[in-house]
């Protein structure tokens, strides 16, 4: 397998950012499945699918089609043809991503998709479970964190223009979403054990990306 960098960690880490800042650096594809999960997620409130009945959503999965694009510059993802970049990042999918993604029905899908687009390798995936379940054998693993706090706000900065996504608030619905992913049955967020950490509390952006661009570097 060529170099395939899976980055795993909670919400609000800067997995994405810096994923895609290490694919462009490495001159890598990049793939989102957390984008994968919330575009499952939209479909189903679109088609008014209870979120919160497992058999229902499980029901479903096999419906919507979806297509993403790995280019790291302009990463995209279609559901049925539409493109969903804008709407899967909306609280209402944030808040009910969590649920969606328990379902194993669900993540057996995505999960076969994801290992299709990964192919040969090449690439930078980020996710929860990326070194655990989808690439187990990815020759570099980084499990990226930081403080709930730090999280928290960067998510409600990512959420500014809604104006109920105080830090506060985002602060419980980001622990909720902490305690659903990482206590579910299936593929739970957790760091591989032979993963490296990286906390990205105080480090800024150019400084993550620099850490995984080296750790790729000695460990290929």
């Amino acid at each position: 397998m060529s170099l395939v960098i899976a980055m795993d960690g909670p919400s609000g880490s800067g997995k994405s950012s810096a994923s895609k800042g290490v694919a462009r650096a490495l001159g890598l594809r990049y793939l989102d499945t957390g984008a994968m999960y919330r575009a499952m997620t939209w479909w189903m409130v679109q088609n008014d699918v209870p979120v919160d009945d497992p058999e229902a959503v499980a029901a479903r999965a096999a419906d919507p089609v979806l297509e993403v694009g790995t280019d790291p510059s302009a990463p995209t993802i279609t559901v049925d043809g539409t493109d969903v970049s804008e709407p899967i990042r909306t609280r209402e999918v944030t808040n009910a991503v969590s649920a969606v993604s328990a379902v194993p029905a669900v993540r057996a899908r995505l999960v076969v998709l994801q290992r299709e687009i990964i192919g040969t390798g090449g690439i930078v995936v980020e996710g929860r479970d990326i070194g655990t379940v989808v690439v187990p054998d990815a020759p570099v693993k980084v499990y990226l964190t930081a403080s709930e706090q730090v999280r928290a706000q960067r998510r409600a900065k990512d959420l500014a223009a809604d104006p109920a996504a105080s830090v506060t608030v985002t602060l419980d619905e980001q622990a909720r979403r902490d305690r659903l992913d990482s206590t579910r049955t299936t593929s739970p967020l957790t760091r591989a054990a032979d993963a490296t950490e990286i906390d990205s509390t105080e480090l800024g952006l150019a400084e993550v990306i620099e850490a995984v661009v080296r750790l790729a570097k000695e460990q290929t």
